[in-house]
């Protein structure tokens, strides 16, 4: 009877066998769903969905199909209305509210929320108390308060917990953001191991011992191979500090995903201001006195490290192309650009690529340039699932 739901399924993307298919039938026969639509969308979820990367193509396709069943949103329609308000006056910035405001936690906002929802019946902007805009209210949009739920209108301050009413596994996607979980997944693409040929033949060989078994009639003939070892070698360089800090979270989830990773044989891990110059830090906190020479790293580090830069790519042109002066160990004086430094880096590691937290600018020709230039130099590839792989699959290959 779901037969048109099955096809619009596929369609989307999910790959359903007819096996699984009469498995649902045969669960709905039974009464397993509990004659509810909430019952229904678990049970088909359960049994059909093999990922949880795939938890929001179904969620799309589950809503389209069943669009004209009424079902209870967190969010009325009527709310979402009230709260389009763009051309609302701002409040006024309350100090001691935003400090009671800091204190409640995520569990009291969503509490208070919840009996927000159930008491309010018309619309309230710049207040601090109804969900709304432009005020001091935990719930809302476009307001002042330094914690809370963004209802409606579109992200600004960056500082709600939670979305109500957003797609509940958008972040399960493989073209979302990274977490530290999805990061480590990702990252074992760049394992690589190499027989080491300077040691004896010591690990047990599972195929060739079948292979060699089963030719001699039977009669068990064991065979070793050579250990192999892991020669991954990792050179991370991360951006950090103006811009970066929105991306503060992603790049500490990345930095200790590949700490905690074991994936390489050696890792070193150093930071940058926009762009690479003359020297680079040894933590993200950019001291002055804990810096090394740019040179050194290009010196000592062998050109099969894998190089990994991450940034969003963004600064002044200037900062990229402008000659600044720097002194080698020896004293002699020279001038480069971010540029030529960047381009000495691509010159000495063949395995090379840029992870951009970003997207591309779009408010102006100026904040572009640097970005293209960069793109340009570098295979650049965008800071989710599906870029990172990407990303380490490029480093395997020239």
């Amino acid at each position: 009877m779901f037969g048109d739901f099955l096809y619009l399924l596929r369609r989307s993307g999910l790959k359903i066998s007819l096996t699984e298919w009469m498995a649902l039938m045969e669960a709905l026969d039974k009464g397993l769903e509990g004659a509810s639509l909430t019952g229904f969308y678990y049970l088909c979820r359960a049994l059909l969905v093999k990922t949880e990367a795939d938890f929001d193509r179904f969620d799309r396709a589950f809503l389209e199909y069943f669009k004209d069943v009424p079902f209870e949103q967190e969010v009325s329609q009527e709310l979402l209305d009230w709260l389009d308000r763009p051309d609302a006056l701002m409040g006024r910035y309350d100090e001691q509210q935003a400090e009671l405001n800091e204190l409640l936690s995520n569990t009291e906002i969503e509490e208070m929320f919840r009996e927000r929802m159930n008491e309010q019946r018309e619309q309230h902007n710049c207040g601090n108390y109804w969900v709304g805009t432009h005020g001091m209210s935990v719930f809302g949009n476009s307001g002042m308060s330094p914690n809370g739920i963004r209802v409606g209108g579109e992200g600004q301050g960056k500082r709600a917990f939670r979305v109500a009413g957003e797609r509940r596994f958008r972040d399960f996607r493989g073209d979302n953001t990274l977490d530290t979980r999805q990061f480590q997944v990702a990252l074992r693409h760049l394992r690589q191991f190499s027989g080491l040929v300077d040691l004896p033949a010591t690990e047990f060989d599972v195929d060739n011992t079948i292979k060699d078994t089963a030719n001699n009639a039977g009669s068990l003939k064991v065979r070793y191979k050579k250990p192999r070892q892991n020669t991954v070698k990792v050179l991370l360089l991360m951006d950090s500090g103006g811009s970066m800090e929105y991306y503060s979270r992603l790049c500490s989830a990345l930095f200790q995903a590949v700490s905690k990773s074991g994936h390489f044989k050696d890792l070193k891990v150093y930071y940058f201001h926009n762009c690479v110059y003359s020297r680079l830090y040894t933590e993200p906190t950019l001291r002055p006195s804990n810096t090394v020479p740019t040179e050194w790293v290009l010196s000592n580090l062998s050109s099969e490290y894998k190089v990994i830069l991450v940034g969003d790519a963004q600064m002044a042109p200037h900062e990229l192309v402008t000659q600044f002066r720097y002194r080698t160990p020896d004293g002699e004086e020279h001038k480069r650009c971010g540029l030529e430094w960047l381009q000495m880096l691509k010159g000495k590691y063949p395995h090379i690529v840029w992870l951009n937290p970003g997207d591309r600018p779009t408010w102006g020709e100026y904040w572009t340039r640097t970005y293209d230039t960069i793109g340009r130099e570098f295979p650049m590839f965008p800071l989710t699932v599906e870029g990172l792989e990407e990303a380490m699959k490029k480093l395997l290959v020239r």
